[in-house]
């Protein structure tokens, strides 16, 4: 034991520091879910070919719910523990059912360049939600590249939409408020709990809500299955609202929901992106512009210390 002891002692053990691992993992992760949510707005235009507005929203519940319990039933999940059936209702409230449905209306009636304009936003009200919910304190050079960096999408994207504010901007300022209270509270679950569990089991809280909902929407509501609405509508369930939640809660659990929140700058201009290939609509040479200010502006959230 001694030659055992000594034989240990001298041997030189490799030290690695897992943080930085564990930080650009949560960074790629909460940036494949940036990039997931940044097809939403296409895909619901799409889905509203062939959809109207409430079934759409209620069918992608329906779905993404249903993939999640196959899930959590096949991996046997145990049930959250009950103190996580309140957040798990906000999550459920403002991720599930608040956002989907508030933008799926402004969308009947607005451009997704123009609906850009909350995801913009949303960065910032997240940071301010994680500041009074979780007592987070970012630097004061994180709150100027934030501002710096909704203030050019916002810009921008109000640009695009010709500079006129539209009655859908109610519904999505409403949506701007509940996401960001949902994806608060989901970053904040997904530090006690698997991410992927945390949006699962919010979706199967809504099946009591969402089941009847589709049906009594499919029953009032035409529906015409093209293509592109069969895609559009696959995509948010399992795209949008279910995948990339998941990645985007674990990356928020990895490098914390301030700095996580600061990469869907870019997510307006992903989305213009995917609108122009995906829609047929055309930008403005603003755009590189734009883009490149909003990466200067990551770059600084990410580097600057709470």
């Amino acid at each position: 034991m001694r030659a055992q002891s000594s034989a240990t002692a001298t041997t030189p053990i490799a030290v690695t520091d897992p943080r930085g691992h564990h930080t650009g993992l949560g960074t790629l992760q909460a940036a494949l879910g940036v990039t997931a949510f940044s097809l939403t707005f296409p895909a619901t235009a799409w889905g509203l070919e062939g959809f109207g507005p409430w079934s759409l929203v209620a069918v992608r519940s329906v779905l993404a719910a249903v993939i999640a319990g196959v899930i959590l039933l096949a991996l046997h999940v145990p049930l959250p523990d009950r103190r996580h059936w309140t957040g798990l209702a906000v999550v459920a409230t403002g991720v599930v059912l608040g956002f989907p449905l508030l933008t799926t209306l402004a969308l009947e009636t607005s451009t997704t360049a123009h609906a850009a304009v909350v995801v913009g936003l949303l960065p910032l009200t997240t940071a301010l939600f994680s500041a009074l919910r979780m007592g987070t304190r970012p630097s004061r050079t994180f709150w100027a590249a934030a501002l710096a960096g909704a203030a050019a999408v916002l810009a921008f994207t109000v640009q695009q939409s010709g500079g006129a504010l539209t009655a859908a901007d109610g519904f999505l300022f409403a949506a701007l408020v509940v996401c960001a209270a949902g994806y608060t509270e989901g970053g904040r679950l997904a530090r006690v709990m698997p991410g992927w569990q945390v949006i699962g089991w919010a979706l199967v809280l809504c099946l009591p809500l969402s089941v009847p909902a589709a049906g009594l929407a499919l029953a009032f509501e035409p529906v015409r299955l093209t293509g592109h609405a069969v895609a559009g509508v696959l995509w948010v369930a399992a795209g949008s609202q279910f995948l990339g939640l998941v990645v985007w809660y674990r990356g928020m659990a990895a490098i914390g929901i301030p700095r996580a929140s600061q990469l869907q700058l870019a997510q307006p201009l992903l989305t213009l992106v995917w609108s122009v290939l995906l829609l047929g609509e055309h930008l403005t040479a603003a755009a590189p512009v734009t883009a490149a200010a909003v990466l200067v502006c990551i770059a600084v959230t990410q580097r600057s210390r709470s």
